[in-house]
């Protein structure tokens, strides 16, 4: 049942009683804007916390970044076998010839050993990948 209710500013006026700037008819609903909702008090806080309610939100893009899609050393070792047999690496004279570009990696990482003697052709490469491939007899090829 709805109780009907005059408002407690009809009943004051602006100078007498409250002050010339406080309470203007927004009283029975708890005030203005994020009144009551703890943002000044802990008490209301997490009843409102949502990742909605405070803070900014998103973020505005510089241009489009480059997909950084990276393959580790470990990795290598673990899909060879499927590569060689779906064709998409090749055995010549005891050397496996791999292109990561073409299997959809731009980037070698060192993680993990390499036991086989590989030629790997990729973007970009790390350090260690390149030290670890040359210790297996292999050879790495960086294209820019």
């Amino acid at each position: 049942m709805v109780v009907k209710r005059r408002k407690k500013s009809s009943r004051q006026c602006k100078t007498h009683g409250w002050g010339a700037n406080k309470h203007r008819n927004s009283g029975m609903r708890g005030g203005y804007g994020n009144a009551g909702s703890g943002k000044k008090c802990d008490s209301k806080k997490p009843s409102n916390w949502s990742e909605e309610y405070f803070g900014k939100h998103g973020f505005v893009s510089k241009g489009q970044k480059e997909c950084v899609c990276k393959i580790n050393l470990k990795d290598i070792e673990d899909k060879l076998p499927t590569w060689l047999e779906e064709k998409k690496a090749k055995q010549e004279a005891g050397t496996i010839i791999l292109n990561l570009e073409e299997l959809g990696y731009n980037k070698l990482l060192s993680t993990g050993k390499l036991t086989k003697k590989i030629k790997i052709t990729v973007a970009k490469a790390a350090e260690g990948a390149a030290e670890k491939i040359k210790a297996a007899g292999g050879e790495l090829v960086v294209k820019e």
